[in-house]
């Protein structure tokens, strides 16, 4: 091929990145104008040779990279030198499905050469208590260096929403002196101003109450831990970290699908928290809130976060009693239908929209939205006013 043929585009010819698409068989039909088969460059060869593995199985009915742990191994080392971090992890996800290799990640060799994901945490905490002993430290490894990533990306913000949600929460009319606000006094009083004594008389003080060790809200995360909610689980023991971690604020983790599990012990580390966790089987959502009803001790200043997408197994019509009386004694609380990246989730709609009908919202968020819907929650906020405001769809608009 020449620059003049309108097929050559770049370095890499409109032909050639067909030919990658398609791959080599013959039923592909590419050819040159001088009618020769296209000839890839040795690093187009080896990017085909990788596909073929992966994407030949569709055509030849086999998979190209059978069940060998060493071969899978070389495979995912391959693919990290030939294409892009975002390729990647659409690739090894392909591969979960297409090829089983969520029973090779059992293997430790393969685990670290693996690109590590919230896809592929999800996956690990999937595969759960089933990874042999010899396998765990290193799963625990690949969770560890994803968690700490969405740590440092999320703990900032979260800090910094829960904490100035918590001070303007705590703001007192009638503080003591050491705690006025002297900025926020001032302001608050520029109307009586007097200028023929150059003063402002302060008929309103403005400053915070103490915090130092006072516990000002209880938060509890209570996640279905149904294989839908997989990244929302990940995500949730992060963010269960971080307010753990804030003196003024106690937070309680609690799982569950037909059984409910009290995981606040383990919320120092996101690790444990998704080591405890055992994904799939039912869903009692009603269970699990009632469990939740027991740890209420402040309701006014209680937040309650339900994670699921609300496919309730047990009895529903309790759920909803309940749920109903939770809010009636004065907690806040919110439905997540889920907590990622993911999009638009699967949901009851129909529980969504009862659940909003008493009071609860319901909606999915992101995780670089809930350190805000967090804030806006402590302050009294009008939740669904504040994910309208995020254009958010809630239950009864979607």
């Amino acid at each position: 091929m020449t620059d003049a043929n309108p097929d050559v585009i770049g370095p890499r010819g409109r032909l050639d990145r067909w030919r990658l698409v398609l791959g080599g068989q013959a039923a592909d039909g590419i050819s040159t104008a001088d009618g020769d088969g296209v000839v890839l460059s040795t690093a187009d060869a080896r990017r085909d040779q990788a596909l073929e593995a992966l994407y030949g199985a569709e055509k030849n009915g086999r998979g190209g990279l059978g069940a060998s742990s060493p071969r899978v191994a070389r495979w995912l080392g391959d693919i990290r030198s030939y294409f892009p971090s975002s390729v990647v992890q659409v690739m090894q996800a392909d591969a979960m499905d297409r090829l089983g290799l969520r029973q090779l990640l059992l293997e430790p060799e393969m685990l670290r050469t693996v690109q590590p994901d919230v896809g592929l945490v999800s996956t690990l905490v999937g595969l759960g208590r089933v990874i042999p002993e010899h396998s765990r430290e290193t799963a625990r490894t690949v969770i560890r260096h994803v968690t700490n990533e969405l740590e440092d990306r999320l703990r900032a913000k979260t800090v910094q929403a829960v904490s100035g949600a918590l001070n303007r929460a705590a703001r007192s009319r009638r503080p003591r002196h050491r705690d006025i606000d002297w900025a926020r006094t001032i302001a608050a009083n520029l109307k009586h101003y007097q200028p023929e004594y150059r003063t402002i008389v302060p008929e309103r003080l403005v400053g915070h109450a103490r915090r130092s060790t006072e516990i000002q809200r209880e938060i509890i995360l209570c996640i279905d831990q149904s294989g839908s909610m997989a990244e929302s689980v990940v995500y949730s023991s992060v963010f269960g970290a971080v307010l753990s971690s804030l003196r003024s604020v106690r937070t309680r983790l609690v799982v569950f699908d037909t059984e409910v599990v009290d995981l606040t012990d383990e919320l120092d580390d996101p690790v444990d928290v998704l080591f405890g966790v055992q994904l799939g089987g039912g869903t009692d959502i009603n269970r699990a809130l009632a469990y939740c009803q027991e740890q209420i001790t402040q309701p006014t200043e209680t937040i309650l976060v339900l994670i699921s997408d609300l496919y309730e197994g047990g009895i529903a019509e309790e759920m909803l009693r309940r749920a109903a009386t939770i809010v009636g004694s004065g907690t806040t609380m919110i439905a997540l239908l889920a907590l990622s990246d993911s999009g638009h989730p699967s949901f009851d709609s129909s529980h969504a929209s009862a659940l909003a009908g008493i009071g609860v919202p319901a909606f999915a968020c992101t995780p670089d939205l809930f350190p805000d819907l967090m804030a806006a929650a402590i302050e009294r906020r009008d939740v669904g006013e504040w994910a309208a405001s995020q254009d958010i769809p809630t239950a009864h608009e979607a």
